[in-house]
Formats: C-alpha cells, sequence, structure tokens
C-alpha cells in the first residue's frame, strides 16, 4: 500500500479530465520530465530524454529508451481521464417556481440515480477573452453549491418497488440558488468572482457538477477504497506511477509511452480522443521530425499496448451477472480482460505478455470475460491496437458500483497495478 495516499491525493485533485491533466502534469515535472508543444521546431531527442504534451484534458508523456523505438520499439499504456458525469449547458439558467436551477446534459453512461441529494460542486474549464484571443483557466468551486433533489416517497409511494426513474431533461437541472438572488446572471457571475475577471469575458465553458465527499479508505480493516471517479483516474494513477518508477533501475531498451486520453466514456471520436491523430502525432515525434510512416510501421511492429481501464468486479448480490469462471474479486490482483468480438483488444500473446509482466512483478493476476447473453461494454483498446496495429492487451483493477457518482474499489489492487505496470515498462 505504498502508494496509497499519493492515490488518495490524485483523485481528490482531479475532479475534472482538465485538473487530472494539471495534477499528472505537476507530477511530471516534479519528475523532470519537461513539456512540449508539437508545433514548435525541436532538436532530437536523446536517450534518457522526458517529455510530456498537453491536448486539452488528455496528456502524454514519455521517457525515450536505450535504443530507437526503430529497433527495441515502444511500451505503451492507455487510460482516461474522463468518467460519467453531468456537464453545463451553454445557457444552463432554469428559473421557474422560485428557483434557480442549472441545467445539465449526462455525459457518458452515468448511473443518473446516484447523482440525487448529494452536495455536488463546479469544476473544469472555462475560456476567457484574451486581447483579441482566448485563453483557458481550470475553476474548481469545492463547496455546496448545487443539488438534485429527491422527490419524497410521500409523493412517489412506488419508487421502491419501480426504481428511481429521472428524465435528464426535466428532472437533473440542479438547484443552485433562489430567485431572490441578485439580478443578471448568477453562475456567471460566481464563476467572474472565482478567476478574477469581469463576467462578460467568459466565452465559453467545459464544466461538471462533481461530488464534494473525498476519496477515502473502508471497510471493517480498510481493505476498500470509496471515491468518485474510479473509472479511469485508477488506472492514470497506476500509469503515472509506473512510468515514474520503470526507470529508477537503469534506462530500458524500450521507449515508455503513458497515453491519458478524454472522452473514452462519449467514444473516443474526437481530436484528442483515442480514436484521433494525437497518439501517431506523438509516436512521430518520438522518432524524429524526418521520420516517415515507414519507420512508425517499423517501430510498431516491436511494440506492446497495455490499455487500462477498470473491471467488474462480481457483485455480492448479483452473481448471476458474471461469467460463472471468471469472478474477479477485490484485492486479488490486475485483471487481464478478453472478448472475442473485440470489445477489449486482448489476444494470446498479448495476455501471456502480461501475465509475465504480473509473475516477475510478484502479483497475482485473475481473468475477466463478460457473460454471452449480455452486451459488453469496451475501451480505448480495441481502436489504438486497430489504429497502431501493434500487440495489446486490456486489464484492469476490479470494482463495484462502476459508473456511479461514488466508486469502490480494493485497496491492496493499485501497488499490484503498478508493479505489473513498471514491469512492462521495463520489459
Amino acid at each position: 500500500m505504498a502508494h496509497l495516499n499519493r492515490f488518495l491525493q490524485f483523485l481528490d485533485e482531479s475532479p475534472s479530465p482538465f485538473h487530472a491533466v494539471a495534477t499528472a502534469a505537476r507530477w511530471l515535472e516534479a519528475a523532470g520530465y519537461d513539456r512540449l508543444d508539437l508545433a514548435d521546431r525541436h532538436d532530437a531527442l536523446l536517450a534518457g530524454d522526458r517529455r510530456y504534451v498537453i491536448r486539452g484534458g488528455s496528456i502524454f508523456a514519455f521517457r525515450v529508451g536505450e535504443r530507437s523505438p526503430i529497433e527495441a520499439g515502444f511500451r505503451l499504456i492507455a487510460a482516461h481521464t474522463d468518467s460519467p458525469n453531468l456537464r453545463l449547458k451553454p445557457r444552463p439558467l432554469v428559473r421557474n417556481h422560485g428557483y434557480v436551477r442549472l441545467g445539465v446534459e449526462p455525459y457518458g453512461g452515468v448511473l443518473l440515480a446516484t447523482w440525487t441529494d448529494r452536495d455536488l460542486g463546479l469544476a473544469g474549464q472555462v475560456t476567457l477573452r484574451h486581447g483579441q484571443g482566448v485563453r483557458q483557466e481550470l475553476v474548481r468551486i469545492h463547496r455546496p453549491l448545487c443539488r438534485v433533489p429527491n422527490l419524497a416517497i410521500h409523493l412517489n409511494r412506488g419508487v421502491n418497488d419501480d426504481g428511481l426513474k429521472l428524465n435528464a431533461q426535466t428532472m437533473l437541472p440542479a438547484v443552485f440558488a433562489l430567485e431572490s438572488s441578485p439580478a443578471g446572471d448568477p453562475l456567471r457571475g460566481l464563476l467572474a468572482a472565482e478567476l478574477g475577471c469581469a463576467p462578460d469575458d467568459i466565452l465559453t465553458w467545459d464544466i461538471g457538477l462533481y461530488d464534494l465527499t473525498s476519496a477515502a479508505l473502508g471497510g471493517l480493516n480498510n481493505e476498500f477504497l470509496y471515491s468518485a471517479r474510479l473509472d479511469n483516474l485508477a488506472s492514470c494513477h497506476a500509469g503515472l506511477e509506473a512510468l515514474l518508477e520503470a526507470h529508477q533501475d537503469g534506462l530500458p531498451e524500450s521507449t515508455a509511452v503513458l497515453a491519458l486520453f478524454d472522452h473514452e466514456e462519449i467514444g473516443s471520436q474526437t481530436s484528442r480522443g483515442a480514436n484521433g491523430r494525437a497518439i501517431e502525432a506523438i509516436l512521430l515525434r518520438i522518432l524524429g521530425e524526418s521520420a516517415s510512416h515507414a519507420d512508425l510501421t517499423r517501430s510498431l511492429e516491436r511494440s506492446f499496448l497495455v490499455s487500462a481501464d477498470m473491471s467488474h468486479a462480481v457483485h455480492p448480490a448479483h452473481a448471476d451477472k458474471s461469467e460463472a469462471e471468471h469472478m474477479p474479486r477485490l484485492n486479488a490482483g490486475p485483471v487481464i480482460k478478453q472478448n472475442t468480438n473485440w470489445r477489449y483488444s486482448t489476444e494470446g500473446d498479448g495476455a501471456a505478455s502480461f501475465a509475465l509482466a504480473c509473475e516477475r512483478a510478484g502479483v497475482s493476476f485473475q481473468w475477466y470475460v463478460h457473460r454471452s447473453d449480455l452486451a459488453c461494454g469496451s475501451t480505448v483498446g480495441p481502436m489504438l491496437a486497430a489504429r497502431l496495429g501493434c500487440r495489446s492487451v486490456d486489464v484492469g483493477n476490479p470494482m463495484l458500483s462502476m459508473h456511479s457518482a461514488r466508486e469502490m474499489c480494493g485497496a491492496l489492487d493499485q501497488d499490484a497495478m503498478i508493479a505489473a505496470l513498471s514491469e512492462v515498462l521495463r520489459s
């Protein structure tokens, strides 16, 4: 549990993808990584060079190996910074019946009922007027600003039998203020006060609601970890720690690459998503400005991709939803995820490579296969494997309450995943 405090810190400091990127960048810079701008011309990278690139809510970091990637390949870890939540609309104010509410749009596959009756803050990125152009600023208002109140059971007698059903358009707008508040736009005024700018300087925003409860250990023996956004900040943290630790005992031959993508929960078909050009641009930049796509192809033939995204654990009250021979348990080690319809990128050689990494790290691993009569979710793994054409595996730590406003995992599994990923980057 050596990394546990840093894990809790990473979760609490990352209420939005933009904040997760900022947190990762601070940790990378503290370890000697320098920011790289792909728009600039640069000298050739040398063995041991450490760089990172930011694209909005995505961040890519790498350390150049002892040998050229054309000869030794890349060792890639991919995860995603975004989590299902409620995002503010461009014109969010809903005024009725004496209340001011904030209109929201569900982002990704949200378990909507879990967002009710919670103390919610606001976090994300705001774009401001800056001379004749624009600039972006992070904003995080960590106090109970908003609430999605449940309807009393006296007015909804069947809720315990029928389940809580929420209309996203009419029932999710979060209570923010009373109409008796000062005239004008209270949200724009609040953001301006936080950012120290005039309300009219705020042009656009990418802001979501987030639960204010801190990440915490729980269970009788602190064997569990409870937090928002475990899917998939847990994998982001594991990949980041693995990158920082993998080279402590010397520089491996292969170049290590960490790719933390935004927009996985909505399909990744964006400029900074896993199905865009961002990853290829990073790999070509590592190879050098004169590198060709033939050079990239040769490098990828010698490469290995680990797609790290959280896995389903067997649920004690719903074990029938799991495949009988593939029931991952909390605190029993990383999970290799396989699906023959390619919802995960795992093939035999990729799974074998990760299994050997676990063996070298001294950690056990588990298998996950979705029930054959249920639709399976997916990860960035299949699209990256298809785009890059390299050997790959999909893995993740087991968890419960996936896509809830508050999730849970095993407190011991994070160290095991970090150890396994570190071995992948060393190999």
